[in-house]
């Protein structure tokens, strides 16, 4: 049986109330950019991948996508899933390759992109993104984000580190980004570095 190329989907918005009616877009889309949006929620779980594929209904960020679903054997599911790459933990961090951060705190999260973390204020010679680097030497690898199409490297913040990133928090030049990093107890920054 050879695997479908094309996939006829339904596209509606997720953040429709029951009350409020959304247009809804049928479009053809190649199965390799459904699939990205599959791995993107599931990673490369081949059976819960086999189990969307066959319901036809997944929500992605704010848009559900609908087809008719059809059931895909052990090797459909495997040649589907070989083009995205695989979790390697041997990869070093490239802090030049580094498009943003995630400071985490508790269950809260913040991304900052690499620019807004880089820019300096006027008349400052460093930048939030100096002391982020400096915390970066500890990063240790985390996995891939399918989601985010990149390695993520995690580090864990001590007290002493949190006080200095609060203080940096003054170098951003963004002043709503800057007041809400200032309060922000960080216990763990991410950077994620693109493949």
């Amino acid at each position: 049986m050879s695997m479908k190329e094309m996939v006829r989907v339904r596209i509606s918005s997720d953040a429709a109330g029951s009350i409020a009616l959304t247009p809804v877009v049928v479009r053809e889309m190649a199965l390799a950019e459904l699939a990205d949006h599959m791995v993107a929620v599931f990673g490369k779980d081949k059976v819960r991948i086999r189990e969307v594929v066959l319901r036809g209904s997944l929500v992605s960020g704010a848009s559900r996508l609908r087809w008719e679903g059809w059931s895909m054997e052990d090797e459909e599911v495997a040649a589907l899933l070989a083009p995205f790459p695989d979790p390697d933990p041997r990869r070093p961090l490239e802090l030049s390759r580094c498009t943003a951060i995630v400071l985490c705190a508790g269950a809260q999260k913040v991304t900052v992109p690499r620019v807004a973390a880089e820019k300096r204020r006027l008349l400052k010679r460093r930048s939030f993104w100096h002391t982020v680097a400096e915390l970066s030497r500890a990063a240790q690898y985390s996995g891939y984000s399918y989601r985010d199409k990149g390695d993520i490297y995690r580090v864990a913040v001590s007290r002493a580190e949190q006080v200095a990133l609060q203080e940096a928090s003054r170098l951003i030049s963004y002043a709503t980004l800057a007041r809400q990093l200032s309060v922000l107890g960080v216990d763990a920054i991410e950077f994620c570095v693109p493949r």
